[in-house]
């Protein structure tokens, strides 16, 4: 077991104390919201001259506890910093998101998945109490048992029900390495029968499965990515230099093996931001190797499509080629199994955007997220899409037609970028009525956005 370290538990009250100080020095007119540097939020938000809440000393790793494969972590903290701290333990958060700069705290508020969703869930539900700022301004400690309401509100709030100041989450015993196997399929129903099957037995032919995706490039190309956890060792592939990993996965039949560290497999999707730093041309060979590997990442192509936004570079281009406008479609939404090949047809028949990812998820807990009500025991499939297609007639004409279709196959979807719900549409997806009286209790005064005003109108 490792002992709390007491320069830790001094850094995180020191934090907390700041924290509240930033808190209390608010207007009591303003709209409170944090001050960060960094955002994996893809919608636009208004501009605030308020003072945002110092988060400065919530950003690390409290305690690791290796008996009972817990950790506490400030709420700030990234992914990155926490594997940093886990791995060397042999130990890993249930879910890991994709993004190194996503926080223990954002994936909370605002969900997160990745390969071990099918066996794991979602980040919040390995989550086993947690410190909350609510707009009252003072700190609660929510959990299934106190505060219950709060905890279970508190997933897809998106930061207007409180911020996560420390989370304790549950631990997994990982192996050193990850074996992939990449199954290549010609027929989307086909891929999909494949993806049941796993996530109901949790194996391959008789092999434990640890984790699972996959990734469609067309109608007839589709793959999954099958991965086991090793301690076997032997040669692994590095895609941080010149290879490119979603690239590796392609094949023309059958099955292909591929070998990564598990630090490596873990942030297997971060090097390239899955395949979107082909916008910026780091794929492209001659401009790769002169691009510095330490500005490979997620993290430093957002600040480039940050840039690219406020200055309408894009839009400049398109002027100049006498192209119309792109309009951004960065999505991820989840659908049951039972209608994702579906789905994948209706999309690739009718949005011009390729590849997509595959990401197979069940919900652990039977006592429910009221804000993203997706059903328990039930098989959903989150499928992600991330480009820009040709403007239409209407602002956000694509990403209509795709919220439109997510209901009709019975789907929902993620709340971290754009969307255009009606109020009355919005407040039946995402629990209004038990979000009213959570924030009626927890935030009286209305000194934290509001979710519809913040996920939709943009503020």
């Amino acid at each position: 077991m490792s002992t709390p370290s007491i320069d830790a538990h001094t850094i995180h009250a020191a934090g907390v104390e700041r924290l509240l100080a930033s808190y209390r020095a608010v207007p009591p007119t303003a709209s409170v919201r944090l001050a960060k540097h960094t955002s994996n939020l893809f919608r636009s938000r208004a501009k605030s001259d308020a003072p945002g809440l110092d988060t400065s000393g919530l950003t690390g790793v409290i305690a690791v506890d290796t008996e009972a494969r817990t950790a506490d972590v400030a709420g700030m903290c990234t992914y990155e910093d926490l594997l940093a701290a886990t791995l060397p333990l042999g130990l890993a958060p249930l879910v890991v998101p994709q993004l190194k700069t996503i926080t223990l705290g954002g994936a909370v508020t605002g969900l997160g998945i990745e390969s071990t969703s099918f066996r794991n869930g979602l980040p919040h539900e390995s989550v086993l109490e947690l410190d909350i700022l609510t707009g009252t301004g003072d700190v609660i400690t929510a959990s299934p048992a106190e505060h219950e309401d709060l905890f279970r509100a508190f997933p897809n709030s998106y930061g207007t029900l409180g911020y996560a100041v420390r989370l304790r989450i549950e631990l997994e015993q990982v192996d050193p390495f990850v074996e992939i196997r990449h199954l290549r399929f010609h027929s989307l129903p086909d891929l999909i029968a494949a993806m049941d099957r796993i996530v109901a037995t949790g194996d391959l032919d008789g092999d434990r499965v640890d984790y699972l995706d996959g990734v469609v490039f067309s109608a007839d190309e589709g793959y999954l990515c099958v991965g086991a956890q090793t301690a076997a060792s032997g040669p692994v592939s590095d895609y941080t230099g010149q290879k490119i990993y979603y690239r590796s996965i392609q094949h023309d039949a059958g099955t292909t093996v591929d070998r990564l560290t598990i630090h490596d497999y873990l942030w297997r999707w971060d090097t390239d931001w899955f395949w979107c730093s082909a916008a910026f041309g780091a794929q492209r060979p001659l401009v790769r190797r002169l691009w510095p590997r330490t500005l490979r990442r997620s993290s430093f192509y957002g600040k480039l499509m940050r840039y690219e936004q406020r200055f309408q570079i894009g839009d400049r281009l398109e002027w100049l080629r006498n192209r119309p406008r792109r309009e951004r479609v960065v999505q991820d939404v989840e659908i049951p199994i039972e209608r994702c090949a579906e789905f994948l047809e209706w999309f690739l028949a009718t949005v011009p955007i390729e590849p997509i990812w595959l990401c197979p998820l069940r919900l652990r807990d039977d006592g429910g997220w009221p804000l993203y009500p997706i059903r328990p025991r039930q098989t959903y499939v989150n499928v992600g899409f991330w480009s820009t297609v040709p403007v239409g007639s209407t602002e956000g004409e694509t990403n209509r037609r795709i919220e439109d279709a997510v209901g009709e196959f019975d789907g929902h979807k993620s709340l971290y970028s754009d969307s255009y719900y009606s109020p009355e549409k919005f407040d039946g997806l995402y629990g209004g009525d038990v979000y009213r009286s959570v924030k009626d209790r927890y935030d009286p005064d209305s000194r934290l956005l509001d979710l519809y005003a913040k996920a939709v109108l943009r503020r």
